[in-house]
């Protein structure tokens, strides 16, 4: 059966081959099981792997969260209408208050809290750009907070690169996927 599911990956006939693999932005576990061999096989015998972003390097997670925020002296409030202002601090309050109901008896497990979650989460929400809070505020569901602490796809296959020590690069700089989602105008986000 695994060999007849469609597969994400494309391969370049060269000696040695490469390879473009498609991934999503889901924690793995969700979709591992979906992955067909030939897509991990090629991964495996990889010795250098190229990843959308590199996720582990801590430069590319600092260049990330500030890329976020609104310009110095501007909070979100200045920049939303009131009304979808106050319903998204509504919102907010609902989902910290639901958060703990919403964790797994594994998380919990493993030291994770309710309120360090949602401040790792939506920390400082009201001093970011509206793209990054809807983006925020999609991450808000239940579902999402239940696979929380599992790495998505991409995170994963680039911790396995690590482990397994193959070289690693990215091929898009934060700059490259930030200016876009940041040039969007009010009405397009």
């Amino acid at each position: 059966q695994q060999n007849e599911l469609n597969s994400f990956l494309w391969t370049i006939k060269r000696d040695p081959p490469s390879y473009f693999f498609g991934t999503i932005h889901v924690p793995y576990t969700r979709v591992w099981d979906f992955i067909p061999e030939n897509s991990k096989k090629a991964f495996q015998q990889s010795h250098i792997v190229y990843f959308e972003l590199d996720l582990t390097d801590p430069y590319t997670i600092s260049a990330l969260t500030s890329c976020q925020l609104l310009p110095q002296g501007k909070n979100l409030q200045d920049v939303l209408p009131h009304d979808i202002y106050r319903r998204l601090k509504q919102h907010l309050e609902y989902v910290k208050l639901m958060m703990p109901s919403w964790m797994t008896p594994d998380q919990r497990g493993k030291g994770l809290y309710a309120d360090y979650l949602f401040n790792a989460i939506a920390g400082n929400w009201e001093r970011k750009r509206p793209v990054w809070v809807m983006l925020m505020v999609n991450s808000l569901t239940e579902a999402d907070i239940k696979s929380r602490g599992v790495p998505v796809l991409d995170l994963f296959l680039a911790q396995e690169a690590e482990r397994l020590r193959k070289r690693t690069g990215a091929v898009e700089k934060v700059e490259e996927q930030c200016h876009p989602l940041n040039g969007l105008n009010f009405s397009q986000v």
